[in-house]
């Protein structure tokens, strides 16, 4: 029994150590560009089972067994507490007041899957683009970031989509960057603004011909008299397909096929993580530039604990770190974890609130946050 006892102890002890080692190189993802390191962003897609592993082994030992051998996992969620913070909200004011400060701007960033009629309708079901432009209005936001925006033209060239949003929601300002096209329909990423557009840029990636992004777009807006830029953009996805959600499932369920499964979505992985690591170098050396505070919005496709994020973050605010309360989740497919879509912003803005709605109309949810300029 004795020495059964003790080669458990040291079972543990090795366990224990491996999941510490592996917890510190997906925390190691934030600042590792994923061109080079991809297989540490695998990792970084883990990192909320690394840290419960960690935590599980804490616990263990400090009431169950040896305190001292608790400080294994101690150490390592010290070291690994800026990718924890970025990864759970714990704000102790994490409530949202839907009725706005008179002195907020209130921003929604939204990938509306291109309003998700295109998906639904495809299979034959009604779609829910007259929702989700209800729950839009029931907002009241000062400016809406979309991502996947989808228009369709009209046999005389207007956009219904956009023409509802200014006309019937009361956005007249707009800047729309049109990166797919064809004869029926434009889509791409927008800004729309209450306020007056005073300038607008648009930079389009260098990886177009994957057609699993979209561009970079700036508006300057003037708010009452002091001007914001506010930014989005939809960076490289990884281009799942019904089938690659079908091998995610056969991986999950352990199924005979998953060595085969696991390889075509490890190529598709590592392909997007170093197309993200490049557009993330872009896009803060963009926003670095700017003359005006700057309000960062999108769909990142990334987690909090990657290069992509950390990189794109740098010294601004998260708006649902700051003032939300969990994880946050904002991508509806393979795993309860994944917030990929953020509102960013500058140090010169205080976070009021922010909150992020579990709508079921498209696969992201929005996130709503009201911010000010000190």
């Amino acid at each position: 029994m004795a020495l059964l006892r003790k080669f458990t102890k040291r079972f543990v002890i090795v366990a224990n150590v491996i999941v510490v080692f592996l917890f510190l190189l997906a925390c190691a993802n934030s600042f590792l560009h994923p061109d080079r390191w991809w297989f540490i962003s695998l990792l970084g897609l883990i990192f909320p089972l690394l840290l419960t592993l960690v935590i599980g082994f804490f616990i263990f030992w400090l009431f169950f067994y040896s305190r001292r051998l608790s400080l294994i996992s101690l150490f390592a969620l010290i070291i690994g507490w800026t990718n924890i913070h970025a990864f759970l909200a714990l704000s102790p004011r994490h409530s949202f007041k839907p009725e706005k400060d008179t002195s907020a701007i209130r921003v929604l960033t939204w990938n509306v899957r291109r309003w998700d009629d295109f998906t639904t309708k495809k299979m034959g079901a009604s779609g829910h683009h007259e929702a989700m432009l209800q729950f839009v209005k029931n907002q009241n936001a000062d400016v809406l970031c979309f991502q996947e925006f989808y228009d369709l033209l009209t046999p005389k060239g207007t956009l219904p989509n956009i023409s509802y949003i200014q006309h019937q929601l009361n956005y007249p300002y707009y800047f729309f960057s049109r990166d797919y096209k064809s004869s029926k329909y434009e889509t791409g990423v927008i800004i729309f603004s209450r306020y007056p557009i005073t300038g607008t840029y648009k930079v389009r990636y260098a990886e177009d011909t994957l057609k699993g992004s979209e561009s970079l777009i700036m508006a300057d807006i003037n708010i009452n008299g002091r001007v914001a830029r506010v930014c989005t953009t939809h960076l490289q996805s990884v281009l799942f397909r019904s089938k690659d959600f079908h091998d995610v499932e056969i991986i999950q369920n352990v199924e005979d096929s998953m060595l085969q499964a696991s390889k075509s979505l490890i190529r598709k992985l590592k392909r997007a993580f170093g197309l993200r690591g490049n557009q993330a170098d872009f896009v803060r050396a963009t926003i670095d530039q700017s003359a005006y505070p700057v309000i960062m919005c999108g769909d990142f496709n990334d987690v909090p604990n990657s290069y992509t994020y950390f990189r794109i973050r740098g010294n601004r605010q998260d708006a649902f770190i700051q003032k939300g309360l969990g994880i946050g989740r904002t991508y509806i497919h393979i795993s309860p974890t994944l917030r990929i879509d953020y509102i960013l912003a500058d140090r010169k803005f205080d976070i009021l609130q922010c909150r992020k709605f579990p709508l079921p109309f498209s696969d992201h949810h929005p996130v709503v946050a009201d911010l000010k300029l000190k």
